[in-house]
Parts: structure tokens; C-alpha cells; sequence
């Protein structure tokens, strides 16, 4: 399945161009290698997603073409959830 299709279904990301959109900026990484929005996610992957201030670190344990709300984060593990602070940002970007 493609990253962005998963993200829009699984509801880590809500509408399908704001996760593609983010992709290609290189904010996502999938087994610590980043990603295209068109970069193929299977059964255990890792996906880290950097949203301004935090990093969400999730592991994929279900894929499905479609989802009810109630069963989007069935399709997840949540792994980590870290808050970014402007000291570890700058030691990141150097």
C-alpha cells in the first residue's frame, strides 16, 4: 500500500494530500529511510513522522483499503509520541 493512502486510512494524517504533501518535504521515514508518498508500507514497518513539534514513531500492524473511524487505529501501534525542544532542534540541525 502507498504511504500516503495508509496515512490517509489509518487517520494518522486526515485528507491524502496534506500526507503526500508532507512526504515530500522529508518529514517521514520508514524503517529509518526516507520517504516518498508513493514509498511502499508493509505488515511491520516502522513509520516516523515529524509534525512541527513532535515525532510520532508508529509501527504498522494492519492494511486495509478502507476503515471505519472506530477501526482506523486498530491499523497502528503506537511506539513513541516524543516532543521536539528548540535546544534538540538545533543540536539536530548542525
Amino acid at each position: 500500500m502507498r504511504l500516503d493512502k495508509f496515512l490517509k486510512v489509518s487517520r494518522l494524517i486526515k485528507r491524502r494530500p496534506v500526507a503526500k504533501e508532507v512526504a515530500d518535504k522529508g518529514r517521514i521515514k520508514i524503517n529509518g529511510k526516507l520517504a516518498k508518498s508513493s514509498s511502499d508500507v508493509k505488515f511491520n514497518d516502522t513509520i516516523e513522522i515529524r509534525f512541527g513539534n513532535k515525532i510520532v514513531e508508529v509501527r504498522v500492524a494492519e492494511l486495509k483499503e478502507f476503515t471505519r473511524k472506530e477501526d482506523a487505529d486498530k491499523m497502528y501501534e503506537m511506539i513513541s509520541e516524543t516532543r521536539i525542544t528548540e535546544e534538540v532542534e538545533k543540536l539536530s540541525s548542525k
